[in-house]
């Protein structure tokens, strides 16, 4: 029995969510691919899959089985890389993912700057606000915004960014600038899912946080609406600082309680650093970091 090839084929299966579509992506007959799945199963000597007519199911065992077989997997093939000369010229697939708004507005343009500087490297740019598992989802590089947890990881600080209360002049000259977060209770805000809480926000006095109680009138659930619903002159939101630059800088939105502002957020490149780096991803990091920091310094304005 062929063991990577079992595990090959047992991966794309689960991933796939079936034995069928794992054949036709090796092409090879349904009949094959279950035969050396249950090979693999005796010779195991434990049963990895619940098999039905509508889908696949892991057992316990298939479970830990399965990220068994992508270290393996990603072992190999980093070894088949290295000897076909990857370690010694940018080729190959990048995958990076990156928070929604901040990887359309900062990370695509560095990524089309690097497509075409290096022709021989492709990327796959996943555009998503949670948090990825890049061993688990075989991610290279991760745009992280926020403190990163302590891990195996390797991160490198590119800049910072700021969470900031803003409303439109109209609205300000209506109902009054704040003057300290608790002016906030006479005010209406407009909150959205991921970034504010409905009842409260919280600012920084001093060295300590304070949790203020406010008004939410309305909520969305992107940043992109509750911009548009300030602008119309609803209320005032909370944002990250590089998503409101165009609309500060054109007049459009005025920040306020800045001195307030809790302690800048981290923005960083992640990557998981076993083993020597793969020199696509050398090569982006080198690329990606000083533009990253160059643009995180250039969307910010004067308090």
């Amino acid at each position: 029995m062929d063991r990577l090839e079992a595990m090959s084929l047992f991966v794309a299966a689960v991933e796939a969510g079936s034995l069928s579509a794992a054949g036709r992506h090796f092409g090879i007959p349904l009949a094959t691919v279950s035969r050396k799945v249950s090979d693999l199963e005796r010779h195991l000597k434990t049963r990895l899959l619940n098999r039905s007519t509508r889908q696949l199911t892991l057992t316990d065992a298939g479970h830990a089985y399965l990220a068994a077989c992508h270290r393996i997997l990603d072992e190999v093939g980093e070894a088949e890389r290295t000897a076909a000369g990857e370690y010694s010229a940018p080729t190959g697939e990048l995958i990076i993912t990156a928070p929604i708004v901040f990887g359309r507005l900062h990370v695509l343009p560095v990524v089309t700057g690097f497509l075409a500087a290096y022709p021989d490297v492709a990327i796959r740019l996943m555009l998503a606000d949670r948090i990825t598992q890049l061993t688990e989802e075989h991610i290279d590089l991760a745009v992280r915004i926020g403190e990163l947890p302590d891990s195996s990881l390797v991160a490198t600080r590119v800049g910072s960014i700021r969470r900031v209360v803003c409303a439109s002049p109209a609205y300000l000259a209506e109902h009054g600038m704040p003057k300290t977060p608790k002016d906030l209770a006479a005010h209406s805000c407009i909150t959205f899912e991921g970034l504010t809480a409905p009842a409260a926000w919280t600012f920084a006095t001093g060295k300590t946080e304070l949790a203020v109680p406010i008004r939410s009138r309305l909520r969305v659930n992107t940043a992109e609406a509750a911009i548009d619903a300030a602008i119309a002159g609803v209320g005032m939101t909370r944002v990250l600082s590089y998503q409101i630059t165009a609309a500060v800088r054109s007049g459009t939105l005025c920040a306020v309680l800045e001195a307030f502002e809790p302690q800048p957020w981290s923005v960083s490149l992640v990557h998981a650093g076993q083993g020597l780096l793969p020199v696509k991803l050398r090569a982006f990091l080198d690329f990606a970091a000083p533009r990253l920091k160059k643009r995180l310094m250039q969307a910010t304005w004067q308090a």
